[in-house]
């Protein structure tokens, strides 16, 4: 396999919480310069429609994933002709629903993507929206990359897809440690006070 494919632009698509974070460490193990969420981003690509910071943060990394990408595959996809697609998804979708869940009740509404992404400062009281979002996204996803294989891959940590799934489909060889699972069942628990707050600001701000 070719280990110097480098100035390929790779894009996580999947929502967050699907292993975004395991697929940007990858990516640096790999080699690739990589970028993850940025807020300034979403918020100019989501309320403004203005893609003017865009071009210049994919001109300076190769691997991107978490918000605003999931958001703008087409949109990248005309851009970037020849670019790669993953979408990494859940074993099924009350899985994802509570790993986003417990994430709302980690993270102020202030300080995260949530609302602009789901229309949502807190999942608590929209489970059903949140779990049609998912599935909305992902259906649509397919759809739109149905038969080009070569530019498309849907990713499961969870089902057992690694290195090789990865690695095939970037053209790069398979690196010589363990396939990482970032966030994975976090053993650093949250302060009570903090999750409690969260809860009660859930209640009145949805």
């Amino acid at each position: 396999m070719n280990s110097d494919n480098n100035d390929q632009k790779i894009f996580g698509i999947g929502l967050n919480k699907t292993g975004t974070t395991t697929l940007g460490v990858c990516g640096k193990i790999l080699g690739y310069r990589c970028k993850s969420c940025d807020r300034d981003l979403l918020k100019d690509v989501v309320l403004e429609k203005n893609f003017t910071r865009l071009n210049e943060v994919v001109g300076e990394y190769e691997l991107f994933e978490d918000w605003p990408y999931p958001l703008i595959y087409r949109e990248l996809d005309n851009m970037l002709p020849g670019s790669k697609f993953i979408l990494t998804v859940r074993q099924d979708k009350e899985v994802w629903l509570n790993s986003l869940k417990k994430h709302s009740m980690r993270t102020h509404p202030t300080n995260n993507c949530r609302k602009l992404a789901y229309g949502y400062n807190y999942i608590t009281g929209h489970e059903k929206e949140h779990l049609e979002i998912y599935e909305r996204h992902n259906d649509n996803v397919r759809a739109y990359f149905k038969g080009r294989e070569s530019d498309f891959l849907e990713a499961c940590w969870e089902q057992g897809h690694g290195w090789y799934e990865l690695c095939t489909f970037l053209d790069k060889n398979i690196p010589d440690v363990s396939f990482p699972h970032a966030n994975k069942g976090s053993s650093t628990k949250p302060k009570k006070i903090r999750v409690l707050a969260n809860r009660v600001l859930s209640i009145f701000r949805n």
